[in-house]
């Protein structure tokens, strides 16, 4: 282990080059500001920061109208000024499921970071991946700020690192205690028996830690998402549990007689089916079920990204990043298989497509309605498995919530101080105030136009000569104070796919896809 991380780290401290700081002061001048509270633009606005502190924020005119230089912040000896006019501000974002690359992709957490950092995320929750011990020691090293990557969060996957499996609720509240001792943050259920559930989710509450479930199929006929929130669970993660939750003439989903959950063609293609099963939208048992975990204060993650390809795999296979930024080795991963997670292409198609279409528009009429009636939604990505990318898919998930209904206000606001508020760092992140942290988005485009700016490909636009350009993508990124060059980062994304593609005599059509 000590070897492995003297690895990567060589290769992460190799990208300090693209960041400046910390400064004792840091005035960014000029910027509008989109903050993450549901506030609309306001500008030009000059922001001070000491010791990662913001410190003022003031306005310094009008658009197109300054006021005296004398009468605006005056930079101290030693500090350092960000020409920011007319470029535009938000709060850095929050990714509320970011697993920390994987072994089988071959994505170590140099590539990954650099891709979170390029796109803006200063902040993530990693929802267990490949130890505590591993993540704890990464998330210190970014709090020190000696590796370049976003602020971490390692929420430990329930029984990971237990000699036994948790059998008993005394096993489950045993180990949850242990959890908290090693430093975790929370805990990523996968479902289990309701006392293990019960007994865990009891004791974890009592700790005041936070916690996050992927509702399982093995467990959900039992413990669904009602359940969980009643149980003291924080937030949900995807959908699965919340349809079960609102079946009203059955008890199990449908499954085939000839299912088996090992398939993951069989497990992903009737997922795609399962929210016609459900109660239909505003319907009384629907309503019932959001107003009660509305009264829980119970956080969705609903991560609508991931599961994307199931309703249009060529336009996931082809996105435009895959060429420049996807590993030979995740690449790979993302191919049809029987073996790796999420490659579930066995057989896929038309009548596949259509029914995650509709399963997506049940879905996102939900999520729409929990949040105009007062629910906490964030944005969370988990990519690394079907076709989505780190960094690329978060934006993508942006996107995704304006679809479903969100006011591109709101889209900022699910990204940003919701995630905060989710993960208990509301007094510290997710909105631009006086007296909290310094992370920023700056970026050229006004993003509430157009989200694709946000894309480290940026967006394609016509000039007035008739000239086909790109604009967009994020400038800088801001976190602790330290300002990270967000282009320089992703040619540096750009320089390990080229190696790794030289080493590998790899191209994208490759491997094993006739074409």
């Amino acid at each position: 282990m000590a070897l492995f991380f003297i690895g990567i780290l060589h290769t992460l401290n190799a990208q300090i080059n693209t960041r400046e700081g910390p400064f004792n002061q840091l005035i960014i001048r000029g910027v509008t500001l989109i903050n993450g509270n549901g506030a609309p633009p306001r500008g030009p606005v000059d922001i001070v920061v000491e010791q990662n502190k913001i410190t003022d924020i003031v306005i310094v005119g009008y658009p197109g109208v300054a006021i005296e230089p004398t009468k605006r912040p005056q930079l101290k000896p030693g500090g350092k000024e960000l020409d920011c006019q007319g470029m535009y501000l938000l709060p850095g974002f929050i990714d509320m499921h970011g697993h920390i690359g994987g072994v089988a992709q071959g994505a170590e957490p140099e590539y990954v970071f650099s891709l979170w950092m390029a796109h803006g995320i200063t902040t993530v929750r990693e929802p267990s991946g490949r130890g505590l011990d591993w993540a704890l020691d990464l998330k210190e090293r970014s709090a020190k700020n000696s590796i370049v990557a976003p602020r971490i969060l390692a929420y430990t996957g329930f029984g990971q690192g237990s000699k036994n499996s948790i059998s008993t609720p005394e096993m489950a509240r045993a180990w949850v205690r242990e959890n908290a001792k090693k430093g975790a943050d929370g805990i990523k259920f996968f479902g289990a028996p309701p006392e293990i559930m019960e007994a865990a989710l009891d004791e974890n509450k009592k700790l005041g830690l936070r916690s996050a479930c992927h509702h399982a199929q093995m467990d959900v006929a039992r413990w669904n998402v009602l359940h969980s929130a009643r149980a003291g669970l924080t937030s949900m993660e995807h959908w699965y549990g919340l349809p079960e939750a609102l079946f009203d003439d059955r008890t199990v989903q449908n499954y085939p007689l000839d299912y088996n959950y090992q398939n993951e063609q069989h497990r992903f293609e009737n997922a795609g089916k399962l929210w016609q099963q459900a109660a239909k939208p505003y319907s009384e048992h629907w309503n019932k079920v959001m107003d009660e975990l509305i009264s829980l204060d119970f956080t969705l993650d609903p991560t609508f990204n991931i599961y994307e390809a199931s309703r249009d795999l060529h336009r996931a296979r082809r996105a435009e990043w895959h060429e420049e930024y996807t590993l030979p080795s995740l690449w790979k991963f993302y191919q049809p298989s029987k073996i790796s997670h999420g490659s579930y292409w066995h057989d896929w198609g038309t009548e596949q497509e259509v029914a995650w279409k509709e399963n997506y528009q049940l879905w996102m009429t939900f999520i729409n309605e929990y949040k105009n009636r007062g629910g906490r939604v964030t944005a969370g990505s988990d990519s690394g498995f079907i076709f989505q990318l780190y960094g690329f898919a978060y934006i993508r998930e942006l996107e995704l919530l304006r679809e479903a209904g969100f006011h591109p206000l709101e889209v900022i606001r699910s990204a940003t101080l919701n995630g905060a508020e989710a993960l208990g760092m509301a007094d510290q992140i997710g909105s631009v105030e006086i007296g909290k942290l310094a992370d920023f988005v700056i970026l050229k485009e006004n993003p509430l136009k157009n989200l694709k700016v946000l894309y480290g490909t940026g967006a394609i636009k016509l000039t007035d000569d008739n000239k086909v350009v790109r604009i967009g993508g994020v400038s800088y990124t801001i976190k602790d104070g330290i300002i990270y060059d967000a282009k320089k980062l992703l040619s540096e994304v750009r320089t390990m796919v080229s190696d790794a593609k030289k080493k590998t005599n790899f191209t994208i059509t490759q491997p094993g896809i006739p074409h």
